[in-house]
């Protein structure tokens, strides 16, 4: 890496301009006072970070939101940059066919000999370069100035500081891996490594070997303690930082140090396994931005795969790669097998924006990181891209559908495998996989496969919600015993509960046991907690629909049973959220809406038969008695038996719902 120029004293020559800290220009080591004016600190770094030069209209529309005469205004800047730039018989301010850029040839920019350091690998640059970059970040970019003008340039401004961030982590996390444990400068690295990146698993366990290494177990474990609390609160999952710790302590405590020593390859390997149940693990990338036939990551891109991470962590059925670990490793363009061999991950979310006037469009796709085999790919859209909270939609969909298409994944890889080579992650997947057939047959079988799980980890809360749902299921049916049935469906969603207090399929499962009990008021505020957790979990917001479309509040039941179909459109639980939807319309009188939603759930292949009654019940109200005696008879070909008392007998109408099936049921021939 060159170095800049000094005189015999040891003072710098040249010029330098330090975009890290307060923006700063300096010839031959003498500070140059620059014009008080944020717009022309913020035109010189702007100009300095791109790449080609920008049209005077670009600069305008950028730098002044709506000014009396933004022309007149860019052209004092260029004045005031003309003064403090151009030198003796060469202008570095360059206007051309109503261009602008700088010449910087010759110039020590800080920021931008870290960007050059990014084009390449990390692992390619000496430690001692290393060094030297760390050593440029004298603060954050441009300190202490903040962004007027356009939304653009403030999402400018905000990307860049997060992108150098990042940068410096990624920095600072090489140095970390390439420190020899044991040494005083091996202890500074990885505490460096872990304070920038406190919720990067692979700083944790390169710390933690620097106090195996000095026997300070107790202090280990404090910290473990310690970081367990931390993790917990932003929804990150803390099991392979635990696991890590305890094989450090036991026997592979060696052999465990010499991978982490091995350098940045080897950190994550393996540790996933460790756990005491394996998830299927996803690493979402940072997104990228697509801008006047430019590509690059921005602040719009980052904030948004932070959040896809944060929900994705809230869900707790997949284990997610930390924002620190993602964003470290985004500079080094590793392809998919690179970066799932890199972080250990069975998935990589990928995507990438692109702005089409107040239109924003994201590109997103899921591939299997060992194959490249692309699972789901998709492109989502948002208006008015200037307010960030009017991205949430966008960010909900790609959530829900990265958990869906990995969870569909997993269900159809374990059904493939032998069954007694099944662990506990793959026994629970089994099991939804003949859980959603809606059978007696089959919801018994996926209650054996829950069982199996468990045994293999009495812990694992999912499990626990699953058989939960299987005992729901034969109560609701009446496949078996109902007091029985209900009884064990709350003792296993109280199991669930102690696994993993913070996971919304418990408190689903929970919520759920609570209403088949008669508690609809506890039942109501397990589910609120479990849409509390994760506001991307599907099946809390439709269990709340199917709360409230019998006996709460209809318009809240039918918001409920929208945004769950919205989070997850291709649910196995598709007709229930259809037919909540429809109850809910009838309580609300609106029999002709409520006839359309019940054929619509009437018409899922694993409808079972309460749907069906749910259909010829609304037909009727509706007036559409031929369809209404159809369905009545696809009932009596599943149910012979089957009649009104039934239906009311396992829904929780009130009053004037229960009159007005009973009026129904006589029309079509289901009165008892």
């Amino acid at each position: 890496m060159e170095s800049h120029g000094s005189k015999a004293d040891g003072t710098a020559t040249g010029t330098q301009l330090r975009l890290f800290g307060p923006l700063t220009l300096l010839r031959d080591g003498a500070v140059v006072p620059l014009p008080p004016s944020r717009k022309v600190r913020l035109l010189i770094a702007y100009l300095s970070l791109s790449a080609h030069p920008l049209s005077r209209e670009r600069l305008c529309e950028l730098f002044w939101d709506v000014p009396n005469d933004p022309r007149s205004e860019l052209r004092w800047c260029l004045s005031k940059l003309r003064g403090l730039l151009d030198e003796p018989g060469r202008l570095r301010v360059l206007t051309d066919q109503g261009r602008v850029a700088l010449d910087l040839e010759g110039y020590e920019v800080d920021a931008l000999r870290v960007l050059a350091a990014a084009e390449t690998s990390m692992g390619a640059i000496s430690s001692d370069d290393l060094q030297a970059l760390l050593a440029l970040f004298g603060g954050d970019f441009l300190d202490g100035i903040a962004a007027e003008g356009s939304p653009d340039l403030q999402h400018w401004l905000a990307g860049r500081r997060s992108e150098f961030r990042s940068l410096r982590t990624t920095i600072i996390a090489e140095i970390g891996r390439r420190s020899l444990p044991g040494t005083p400068e091996g202890l500074v690295a990885a505490r460096d490594w872990l304070e920038n990146a406190p919720h990067d698993v692979s700083a944790h366990q390169r710390f933690l070997v620097e106090l195996l290494h000095r026997q300070m177990i107790e202090e280990g474990n404090r910290h473990i303690d310690a970081a367990a609390r931390t993790f917990a609160a932003e929804n990150v999952d803390f099991a392979p930082v635990r696991a890590a710790w305890a094989a450090m302590r036991g026997n592979a405590a060696p052999a465990f140090a010499a991978v982490v020593e091995a350098g940045p390859h080897g950190p994550s390997s393996g540790l996933a396994q460790q756990a005491p149940t394996r998830r299927a693990s996803v690493a979402v990338m940072p997104f990228t931005e697509g801008r006047r036939g430019q590509t690059g990551r921005g602040e719009l891109g980052n904030a948004l795969t932070h959040d896809i991470i944060s929900q994705l962590a809230r869900l707790r059925s997949l284990f997610v790669i930390a924002r620190g670990s993602v964003f470290a490793i985004a500079q080094e363009e590793l392809g998919l097998r690179e970066i799932g061999a890199r972080l250990a991950v069975d998935y990589v979310a990928t995507g990438h924006l692109e702005r089409h006037g107040d239109t924003l469009s994201v590109a997103v796709e899921v591939a299997e990181a060992a194959t490249s085999h692309i699972l789901w790919t998709d492109t989502l859209e948002a208006a008015a891209i200037a307010r960030m909270p009017l991205l949430d939609d966008v960010c909900d969909g790609i959530v829900s559908s990265i958990a869906a298409e990995i969870e569909n994944a997993e269900r159809n890889r374990a059904m493939l495998k032998p069954a007694d080579s099944l662990d506990a992650w793959e026994c629970y997947h089994r099991g939804l996989w003949h859980m959603y057939n809606f059978t007696a047959e089959e919801n018994a079988r996926a209650a054996d496969f829950f069982q199996q799980s468990i045994r293999l980890d009495p812990t694992f809360s999912r499990s626990w919600a699953g058989l939960s749902f299987t005992h729901w299921q034969s109560a609701f049916q009446r496949w078996e015993d109902r007091d029985v049935e209900t009884r064990h469906a709350l003792e296993a969603a109280g199991r669930s509960l102690l696994g993993d207090s913070q996971n919304p399929a418990a408190h689903w499962a929970m919520g759920r046991a609570l209403w088949l009990s008669g508690d609809a008021d506890e039942a109501t505020r397990a589910l609120q907690e479990s849409i509390h957790l994760s506001p991307n979990f599907a099946l809390g917001h439709y269990a709340m629909a199917f709360v409230q479309s019998q006996s709460g509040d209809p318009e809240m039941a039918i918001a409920a049973s929208d945004h769950s179909r919205l989070l997850s459109p291709c649910d196995p639980l598709l007709f229930g959220m259809l037919g909540s939807r429809a109850l809910a319309l009838v309580r609300l009188g609106r029999y002709e809406e409520a006839s359309d939603w019940s054929l619509k759930a009437a018409a899922r292949p694993n409808a079972h038969v309460h749907i069906l009654a749910i259909a010829a019940h609304c037909l009727a109200l509706a007036g559409r008695l031929e369809d209404a005696r159809a369905h009545a008879a696809r009932i009596r070909q599943q149910s012979p038996g089957y009649d009104v008392e039934h239906f009311l007998d396992t829904f929780r109408f009130d009053g004037d719902a229960q009159a007005a099936y009973r009026s129904a049921a006589r029309m079509i021939g289901l009165a008892s």
